[in-house]
């Protein structure tokens, strides 16, 4: 299947490659499909490409690059809703707020990307503890200091 995405033109995926959000995302609600695409030589960060709508991208990472010491415990309503039985199920990422200098780009930890890798199926989760910042910066992951 093609699909139009914001910053690779468009690309081939397979099914197989697509995430499912039954619940879409906040904001984005009828947003349920999209896909992981990597970002050309840059091992750290992904986009979160809607698989319906071009113009919805996300850059995401894996938190735990960045904060060694990352934890929250996923809600009853999430492990239901994307049937996470073992933990080794569960991939998580997180939403970057790019900006000018890159180094000053933040991470959401308030919102962790919960995806079930058997299934396929994923979901924003927000999380009620205020111990994790929405705006946390990423410029020591940049200089290769995490």
């Amino acid at each position: 299947m093609q699909i139009n995405t914001k910053f690779h033109g468009t690309v081939t995926i397979e099914k197989e490659q697509q995430w499912t959000f039954p619940k879409g995302l906040p904001g984005f609600e009828e947003e349920e499909s999209f896909v992981l695409l990597p970002i050309e030589g840059n091992d750290f960060f992904q986009v979160l490409q809607s698989t319906t709508t071009a113009s919805i991208a996300f850059i995401v990472a894996n938190p735990y690059t960045i904060v060694k010491d990352y934890t929250f415990k996923i809600d009853d309503p999430t492990m239901e809703l994307l049937n996470i039985q073992e933990e080794k199920e569960v991939m998580v990422l997180n939403v970057l707020t790019i900006k000018d200098p890159f180094e000053a780009s933040t991470i959401n930890l308030q919102a962790p990307l919960i995806f079930q890798v058997n299934n396929k199926k994923a979901k924003q989760m927000i999380l009620n503890e205020t111990n994790h910042s929405m705006r946390h910066p990423i410029e020591s992951t940049v200089k290769g200091e995490a």
